[in-house]
């Protein structure tokens, strides 16, 4: 009877030495991280869809703006190529993140500049699509922002864990942890939705 209570006790006591030397906390940790940085990705993919929209009205309202909008065509077409995208194998490769980061980053600022360049246009300011666009578009905005935020938060936990005693055994001894990158805006504020004067003149 005593020799099966110490070996239950026994068990118990490893059960609790394991999980608090990363063998839970690590992986628990990374698979946070990877959903929040699904949802970053689906904050772009959001914005990158908004794109067609915003087309269709400056096309058909300003005319003058067809050389910056191009570019802005341009930007996201280059920040939704498939060989620019990370995945979440990726997500500890600090060149693959900056590429990423970089492209996001050009599409956000063509896109700025042309949403500046229309709003000189009372027209198209009153048009209710463009009004609905930019509700959509400040929306989309404060996703991509949010997500980027909630992201770089679990990165953090997720490189703490794996640094700290004593879940640093198990992240370098079984899992042989990483840590991850956290997202940079390549320009500082670049990923803040821009603020735009809508008022008539």
């Amino acid at each position: 009877m005593f020799t099966r209570l110490a070996k239950a006790a026994t068990l118990i006591v490893g059960t609790f030495a394991l999980s608090a030397c990363g063998i839970n906390s690590v992986p628990a940790a990374e698979e946070n991280a990877k959903a929040k940085w699904a949802d970053v990705e689906a904050a772009f993919q959001e914005r990158a869809n908004l794109l067609p929209n915003l087309q269709e009205i400056v096309m058909s309202s300003a005319e003058e703006e067809r050389e910056t909008l191009q570019g802005v065509i341009e930007a996201r077409a280059s920040a939704t190529r498939p060989e620019i995208q990370v995945d979440t194998d990726d997500l500890n490769n600090p060149e693959a993140m900056a590429q990423y980061q970089a492209a996001q980053n050009q599409f956000g600022s063509a896109l700025s500049r042309l949403l500046v360049s229309v709003e000189r246009y009372p027209e198209l300011r009153s048009q209710e699509n463009f009004g609905r666009f930019m509700t959509q578009l400040e929306g989309s905005e404060n996703r991509v922002r949010i997500a980027i935020r909630d992201y770089n938060e679990a990165v953090r936990q997720y490189n703490t864990t794996i640094r700290t005693f004593p879940d640093t055994i198990g992240a370098n001894i079984i899992h042989g942890a990483e840590p991850m990158v956290p997202y940079e805006a390549a320009t500082e504020g670049a990923e803040v939705a821009p603020e735009l004067d809508m008022r008539s003149e």
